[in-house]
């Protein structure tokens, strides 16, 4: 089994041309961290967004990285931004593609409390902070890992919760769902109520495959494909459609194996289910994403990408371009 230490000699054992290698492409979720024995920062990433395609900007997600050390406990998060906008920086210096936006945690269940938390955020992000997750990934079975947000199972119900996530709307910042497939009619209560929050989707509303659920995929998706139409009915809905990588929630087993899926073999493994959410919100409400370093411990950066290219060869010129690109600028107001 590969691990973080050996994942690159892993992951060359299968290399691939990108398919489509003109192609602009916005990646609107990585992630960054400089931890003990295990960093991916801008230098990493450099690696990753110049393998072959053409990626013209990313978007950072909340990993809970560089927190402040002291400090009000609600306010250390804001350490994460400046990280980030930093990374941009030497990013921009380097000449990488631009860290274009910045989505960072703020404990919403402080409710009308976390405005002071959102302008930290936004004062530290240099421009460009443009919303929060708070990952609610919950679940009994002790099989499952919890959000690193340590969630309750009824997070998005929280009457605090609720009235922080209000505060979203006041400061033109959306919100990233983070959170596994029996939890998403929470979702589409929390987003019925609150139809000014921009709400972004991630990992596909992650049909889990693990556990309880390993061996179970139909089954899986016979409980996560109404959800799924249910929450396309909301129209402050997107969709990240991505996510496939991760052996940890969905299982699939490649880690295991002695040489990683080509985009082939990954595109017929996903392909029903990463068409069915295009299908169902659209192609201008969904977004293709990498999710690295994560999903590396399946594939490589070009393999990925070389999987989406292989789903959307279904769809339109225009319908491509959304998917890889103008989705997400739109969604996230990037300034390209």
């Amino acid at each position: 089994m590969a691990t973080m230490t050996d994942t690159s000699n892993w992951l060359a054992r299968t290399i691939e041309e990108p398919i489509a290698p003109d192609r602009p492409i916005v990646d609107p979720h990585h992630h960054l961290w400089d931890r003990p024995g295990n960093r991916y920062t801008v230098d990493d990433l450099r690696v990753d967004t110049r393998a072959g395609h053409r990626i013209v900007a990313t978007v950072f997600v909340e990993c809970a990285a560089a927190y402040l050390p002291d400090g009000p406990e609600q306010l250390r998060p804001v350490g994460e931004t400046v990280f980030v906008a930093d990374q941009a920086r030497l990013a921009s210096e380097a000449g990488d593609p631009p860290i274009a936006g910045i989505v960072g945690f703020a404990d919403l269940t402080l409710g009308d409390a976390v405005g002071e938390v959102l302008v930290a955020h936004i004062r530290a992000g240099d421009g460009l902070f443009r919303g929060i997750r708070h990952a609610a990934g919950w679940h009994a079975d002790a099989a499952i890992t919890n959000s690193h947000s340590n969630p309750t199972e009824h997070l998005l119900a929280d009457p605090g919760f609720r009235r922080g996530f209000a505060r979203l709307a006041e400061h033109d910042l959306r919100f990233d769902a983070w959170l596994y497939h029996p939890q998403l009619p929470q979702l589409v209560e929390l987003c019925r109520a609150h139809p000014e929050v921009p709400v972004v989707l991630d990992h596909i509303g992650a049909p889990m495959g693990i556990g309880p659920y390993a061996g179970r995929r139909a089954e899986v998706e016979a409980e996560w494909r109404p959800a799924m139409l249910a929450l396309a009915a909301c129209d402050n809905v997107t969709l990240k459609v991505g996510g496939i990588g991760m052996n940890r929630y969905y299982g699939g087993g490649w880690p295991d194996r002695p040489a990683p899926p080509g985009s082939e073999e990954l595109a017929a493994y996903w392909g029903d289910q990463l068409r069915f959410c295009i299908d169902t919100f659209g192609p201008d409400r969904c977004m293709f994403e990498s999710n690295f370093p994560v999903d590396r411990e399946s594939c490589s950066y070009v393999v990925l990408w070389n999987t989406y290219e292989r789903i959307a060869a279904a769809y339109t010129p225009a319908e491509q371009r959304a998917l890889f690109h103008d989705t997400a600028v739109r969604v996230y107001d990037l300034s390209l």
